[in-house]
């Protein structure tokens, strides 16, 4: 902790100690897949390291070119190879004698279920491929797919890339506005979507929002200049607007098609696909990753991180297509790799609060990569919901999306994975495309709320303003110092602004936009945002680290901290924090609460971190893809007009939160 006597505060205080430590089994260690000398491997030659992922593809025409830096900070890998990632992902396997391997069990909302094998798969997406090539689409053309996680959203995806066009998933909870902002940049010539989906147990209408992306309106006076076609599935039944001429049923494309069809082979460096980010202000931006790169890190990550065994292992990545973790980890990375996986279509609460353990059950998982906030949503129901379930199958737990925090990560190893399955913290980004820092679960001895090292083959590092790396013990930026395959390629038609945007801090380093810390042992813990990072008298504290010393007691399931404006220390703590239901004396008043959890702040931290108001809520407000939006708890705190909700994934959190501090419930 910084001194008060100090000249010149720290990049990013280092505040947080964890002591707990779990090293594997010598069982796991002895069958996994990765051992300690990749680490030595990748450090004595890393383009060559990469270049051997990289020949585990199946390549067309075989790479002889494996880096190429001289464009920085554009990439370009393996880029004399020819290769498709349809034919890597699905043919492969049936090539090969895996046809009859499942590759997806799903399980719809209402209860509806399919099963597909890698041979289903191929006769699917070929079909799709010719039935998309039969409304003009090929090589390079844009295709915006806006569908509910059903396995028309992977064949659609896998389609595309059959035939070389480019795909721009759309999450199905985005607005029309934000559809079109798409649609537009990427000058989509297709859009696929479905009449609905399932979610909450209602019918979630979708088309009306594509027919809405399309016309003229408030914010485009002109109609869509470039779709040209409306895919359509029939997912719900409900009743569907029709634009004739436009719009067409995908069964009536798709199930008349030819079953045969030969993918189109692209260089490596061929976009795959573009995946827009909103960012914290301007338009959205629409990050791109090519074929052979891509491919590469997706599917080697997935293999050591996740320890797969493809004959007997189940894998259920909980996360939705529509974003990066269900591209790298649903669609192409498993599917590279022969993985049979669970497809699931709605929320871990409907019917019922114990659904996704139902499923686990059911299927057999024995591989599972979720969220924090979802996690620490199962802490607040509470431990009996779980134990209903048998999950004696799962034998590896993985975390995804934002820093953990110890206490959820413990409740995570222990109540869902009974004391025994390693569990791997993950970090990385869109931007980056694989996963770069996360334990090896039969090498790393893993700490709660670590994601400790970069992976062998990735170079990270935490550095202070300068660019320079901070020692162990120390607080501050994190950035990636060498190139790797899976990285994006760019901003879609906007160079300047992806240099501008990740390169233009320091030179030669790519600047995640994250904090990070370095413990005593050199792990790599990830503080969040730096755009959340608070000023309290001088100290430069990480929302994460104060978030962790709520969590951390036993009556808090999750909390979000956000600083506002305080004329005295310049910065206060504000705390808004969710209750678990099943905690002892979890029915304090409010102002029992504040002060026991304003005492556990100075106990974890430090009485300069102690919240100034804590205000006790039912709901943190998130986005559909499970992000707190601090933003909007800092327009909350600071009594202003709040922004933005359409990216919240249920906007009445943010009335009931204003309502609560109205009301003089924060103390």
């Amino acid at each position: 902790m910084a001194n008060d006597d100090q000249t010149q505060s720290p990049t990013l205080e280092n505040l947080h100690t964890e002591t707990r430590s779990f090293p594997p089994s010598d069982e796991f260690a002895a069958q996994a897949n990765a051992t300690a000398e990749l680490y030595a491997q990748a450090a004595t030659d890393g383009p060559e390291f990469w270049a051997e992922q990289a020949r585990r593809l199946h390549w067309e025409k075989p790479f002889t070119e494996v880096l190429d830096w001289s464009d920085a900070p554009v990439a370009r890998w393996f880029a004399d190879g020819t290769l498709n990632a349809c034919d890597n992902a699905v043919d492969r396997h049936v090539r090969e004698g895996r046809g009859d391997r499942v590759a997806f069990h799903f399980e719809g909302e209402p209860g509806d279920t399919r099963t597909l094998t890698y041979a289903d798969m191929q006769r699917e997406v070929s079909k799709a491929a010719n039935g998309l090539e039969s409304l003009g689409l090929t090589k390079g053309d844009r295709v915006a797919i806006y569908l509910p996680q059903i396995p028309e959203a992977v064949i659609a995806m896998l389609a595309c890339a059959r035939i070389g066009a480019i795909h721009s998933v759309v999450f199905g909870g985005f607005s029309a506005e934000s559809l079109r902002q798409r649609i537009d940049d990427a000058e989509a010539k297709l859009v696929i979507t479905a009449d609905g989906g399932n979610r909450r147990g209602a019918h979630l209408a979708l088309k009306p929002l594509v027919d809405a992306a399309i016309a003229a309106g408030d914010h485009h006076p002109e109609p869509s200049a470039t779709v040209e076609k409306v895919l359509v599935v029939k997912r719900t039944g409900q009743d569907t607007h029709w634009v004739e001429g436009r719009d067409t049923w995908w069964h009536d494309v798709v199930e008349p098609a030819s079953e045969i069809h030969v993918p189109v082979m692209v260089e490596a460096e061929h976009p795959l696909f573009i995946l827009y980010t909103s960012g914290t202000t301007g338009t959205p931006k629409g990050l791109f990753h090519t074929t052979g790169g891509y491919l590469t890190g997706v599917s080697y990550t997935h293999r050591v991180v996740f320890d797969l065994k493809p004959e007997t292992d189940v894998f259920w990545c909980s996360a939705d297509v529509g974003w990066i973790t269900g591209h790298s980890y649903i669609v192409y990375g498993p599917m590279i790799n022969g993985a049979t996986q669970v497809l699931y279509e709605g929320t871990p609460n409907t019917p019922h609060q114990g659904r996704w353990w139902e499923i686990i059950e059911k299927y057999k998982v024995s591989i599972f990569y979720t969220a924090p906030t979802a996690i620490r949503t199962f802490m607040k129901w509470g431990e009996a919901i779980p134990a209903k379930f048998d999950l004696t199958s799962l034998r590896v737990l993985g975390s995804v999306g934002e820093p953990i925090n110890p206490e959820a990560w413990m409740w995570y190893r222990r109540v869902i994975g009974g004391d025994r399955c390693p569990l791997v913290d993950t970090w990385w980004q869109t931007e980056t495309g694989s996963i770069m820092i996360s334990p090896l679960p039969g090498v790393t001895a893993t700490k709660p709320g670590s994601a400790q090292v970069a992976l062998p083959g990735v170079s990270a590092a935490v550095v202070d303003d300068h660019g320079d790396e901070v020692g162990p013990g120390h607080g501050g930026y994190l950035a990636l110092t060498e190139p790797w395959p899976s990285m994006l390629r760019g901003i879609w038609n906007d160079r300047p602004r992806y240099e501008r945007t990740y390169w233009s801090r320091w030179p030669h380093l790519y600047f995640a936009g994250d904090g990070a810390k370095r413990d005593a042992d050199g792990d790599i813990w990830l503080l969040g945002r730096v755009d959340d990072v608070m000023n309290i008298s001088g100290h430069r504290l990480s929302t994460t680290e104060l978030e962790h010393a709520l969590v951390s007691h036993p009556w808090v399931a999750e909390a979000a901290v956000v600083g506002a404006s305080d004329e005295t220390t310049g910065q206060a703590v504000v705390a808004f924090v969710v209750v678990r239901s099943d905690a002892a004396g979890a029915d304090a008043s409010g102002h029992d609460v504040s002060v026991a959890l304003r005492e556990q702040v100075a106990k974890e931290i430090g009485p300069l971190a102690k919240p100034r108001t804590i205000l006790v809520v039912s709901e943190v407000p998130k986005t559909r893809s499970g992000k707190i939006m601090r933003r909007l708890l800092r327009d909350v705190a600071e009594h202003r007009p709040v922004g933005d909700v359409t990216t919240l994934a249920d906007s009445s959190v943010m009335d009931a939160i204003r309502e609560g501090l109205d009301s003089g419930k924060g103390e």
